[in-house]
Order: structure tokens, then C-alpha cells, then sequence
């Protein structure tokens, strides 16, 4: 089926199943008392967990908009659909916002696999698309209407593979999960750690539904890895990788990205985590902005996870009010993206961070970080030390 004529089906049968055949006449296109947003989210999924509260920090922006008096005295709501971390769920929730609920400007995605199956569409359509944390390489240079606070993996992979480096590994062991962010995170590291000399030993992939990786572990033990390169999509497998690692009897370093930090993860993998090391985007908020957000969201949701994305979703809300103050219009999509290109923001992740022609953030960075041992974990450390920018060899 080629993409227009799905396109129509799905149109065709979101419009049935929700009796809202009324939108051809007009009831799909934005309030004129509101200003209406799409957000499109792992509410369910690989990425739930992180997707969950990346949602409900946008809520609270929002909250936080209206409570104010909103954006020259019109309120802000978000139109949100669950992406599922993968690119048709993406298209489908993609196809719901656009074409029944008349969203032109959309907030998301999760995951680097929904972005890349809905940026084509949002390129086409003239639709922006602004994503807090899908960091896939893949996503530089899709398209005029395709942004991100988030920042490109490539940035990480040059990081991680320099801290390898650095810290005396020459032989790597790599196991990654199918999806675009986790196979990205390997390609880039694996290419800089290689570039600087070193070699990788054994590699393994597995797929989301995977709860058991004994086998591929075993087979990267053999190969006597001087580290293990751990690249996940879902907290749930990466902490338990990492604990089942250890009960097989590795000893060595672990490295790794961001998603086996979260609160998740870090519960799973009990104090196997302790000593691992991540590449994660700068993650103690030091702005009077990102302490201000912490405690807000602490205090509104009673607990923070992996605080610098869920303060990069919270500054994309106030971004996005930023741009419909300036064009006083949702349906301005190319206003709302000449605002982006011309924007400099301070905000909670951030002081002056901008975005380049291809719609990349522009101003901010990862920092390396080490799991403590279980008995020093807390709210306020989210589980690890911030050992500092990522070293060059």
C-alpha cells in the first residue's frame, strides 16, 4: 500500500471509529480559544518509562503556562498520543493529530525509532516536529520542519569512545538493542573507539521482547573483553543485562548511555550497576531555571528520573509558547520554525543553546557519570556521580 493511499485508510478509520466524520466540515482544526499542540510520547512501550514522565513534565509546563494567564491570555492544551517507540505506532498517532485533531505543530517524539518513521510525513505536510529526546544521528538533516533539544549521537559516540579510551580499554564487547537510538549509540562509539585504536571483540543484538540474555552475554564473556558497551532502548533491559552480567561472573567495566541510569534500570540492576559509566547530556541542571523545575516536578509527582530529559521536554513547552506568542497562531507552522531557527534559550537544561540549519540543538553537551554503590543512591543523586566532561585522549 503506497503512503497515500494508507494515509487515507487510517484517516478513514480513525474518523469511523471515533464518529468524527464532522472534521471535514471543519471541528478538527484548532480552538480559536485555545492553542493546541500535538505531543506524541511512549506511553507504552520500550520507552514508557522515560516517555511517561517526559509527558508529565510537559503537563506541568503547561499547567504552569495557563496558570500564569497563559500565552497573551489564551490557554495552551496538548493533544497527546502514544507513539509506542516505534515508527508505525508513530505514523498512526502521527496521522490522528494531524488529520483529526488539525495539529500543525507537534511535540516529540520519544524515541529515535518514532521520529524517523514520522519526520518524513511532518516534512512533507509542513508539519514541526520537536522532540526533547530522540537523539539518533539518523535524525540530522530530515527536513526544514524537523527539531530537537536533544542532542545527536553522534556527539555521543565521539564521547564514549574517547572515555574507553582514556581509561585503558583496547578490546570491547557490544551488546545492543534492535532499534534505531540503540544501534546508533553502538555504531558511533564502536567507529571512534575504533578509530582511536581499538577493537571490538564480540558483538550481540537483541530484541525488545527479550527478558533473558545469558546466551548472548556468555558469548561476549568469552571472548575476554577488556569492557562491555551496553547500548538500550528500555530500561528494563538494560538493567537487567547488566545484573545478569554480573551473576554470570564479569567483573569488568561497564559503559554505557543514558537509559540504564534511569530509576528503573537502576532498581533492576541492584548494586550489579555499581562503578558503571554513562554518557549522558549534562545532567545536574545547575540553571536557576533546572533547580527551580527539580523541585517543581519532585514536589508535583513526588519523585525525578533522568532529570536532564525531562527538563529538556519541560523547556520545549515553554519554547513552543515562546513561538505562539510570537506568531499568535498554531496553525503557523512556518512561523513557528522561522522562530525556532532564529531562537536563542535559557531555559532549565541550558543558558543560550540555539538550533542550526538542520534544526540541531546547538550549545550544550554530555558529561561522563558513575553509578554508587547501592547504599549511596539517592532522590537528590539520582544513583550516580557526575565525573565531568568526557575526556579527550
Amino acid at each position: 500500500m503506497n503512503k497515500l493511499v494508507y494515509r487515507i485508510a487510517a484517516t478513514a478509520s480513525l474518523l469511523a471509529l471515533l464518529g468524527l466524520v464532522s472534521v471535514a466540515c471543519g471541528l478538527g482544526q484548532s480552538d480559536d480559544d485555545t492553542f493546541r499542540i500535538g505531543v506524541m510520547e511512549s506511553l507504552t512501550g520500550p520507552g514508557e518509562t522515560y516517555g511517561t514522565v517526559i509527558n508529565q513534565s510537559k503537563e506541568m509546563a503547561v499547567a504552569e503556562i495557563n496558570d500564569a494567564g497563559g500565552i497573551n491570555g489564551t490557554p495552551m492544551e496538548l493533544v497527546v498520543e502514544d507513539s509506542k517507540c516505534g515508527a508505525q505506532d508513530a505514523i498512526t498517532a502521527y496521522n490522528k493529530l494531524t488529520d483529526v485533531d488539525g495539529v500543525k505543530i507537534i511535540l516529540g517524539t520519544s524515541c529515535s525509532g518514532a521520529m524517523l518513521g514520522a519526520a518524513p510525513l511532518a516534512e512533507e505536510d509542513g508539519v514541526v516536529l520537536f522532540s526533547a529526546s530522540a537523539t539518533s544521528p539518523d535524525i540530522e538533516g530530515a527536513g526544514d520542519y524537523i527539531f530537537r533539544t536533544a542532542i545527536n549521537d553522534a556527539k555521543l559516540g565521539v564521547d564514549a569512545g574517547n572515555t574507553m579510551w582514556v581509561d585503558g580499554v583496547r578490546t570491547l564487547a557490544t551488546i545492543n538493542e534492535s532499534t534505531d537510538y540503540a544501534e546508533g549509540v553502538q555504531k558511533t562509539s564502536v567507529e571512534q573507539f575504533e578509530k582511536l585504536g581499538g577493537s571490538v571483540v564480540a558483538s550481540e543484538k537483541y530484541a525488545s521482547d527479550v527478558t533473558d540474555f545469558r546466551t548472548q552475554l556468555t558469548k561476549l564473556l568469552g571472548a575476554n573483553p577488556d569492557a562491555i558497551l551496553l547500548a538500550a532502548q528500555s530500561e528494563f533491559t538494560g538493567g537487567t543485562i547488566i545484573k545478569q552480567s554480573r551473576e554470570l561472573g564479569y567483573t569488568g567495566p561497564f559503559y554505557t548511555e543514558v537509559v540504564p541510569t534511569g530509576t528503573t534500570a537502576l532498581e533492576i540492576a541492584g548494586d550489579s550497576a555499581t562503578g558503571v559509566k554513562a554518557i549522558i547530556p549534562s545532567p545536574d541542571l545547575e540553571t536557576q531555571k533546572g533547580k527551580e523545575f527539580l523541585d517543581n516536578f519532585r514536589t508535583r509527582y513526588g519523585y525525578v528520573t533522568l532529570p536532564w530529559f525531562i527538563g529538556s521536554a519541560y523547556d520545549t513547552v515553554h519554547i513552543a509558547a515562546h513561538c505562539l506568542e510570537q506568531t499568535g497562531d498554531d496553525q503557523d507552522a512556518d512561523g513557528f520554525r522561522d522562530c525556532l531557527y532564529g531562537l536563542s534559550w535559557s531555559g532549565t537544561i541550558g543558558d543560550g543553546y540555539t538550533f542550526d540549519s538542520n534544526g540541531e540543538v546547538v550549545g550544550l553537551s554530555n558529561a561522563v557519570v558513575e553509578v554508587l554503590p547501592l547504599n549511596e543512591r539517592t532522590e537528590e543523586n539520582n544513583g550516580y556521580k557526575v565525573l565531568g566532561a568526557a575526556p579527550t585522549p
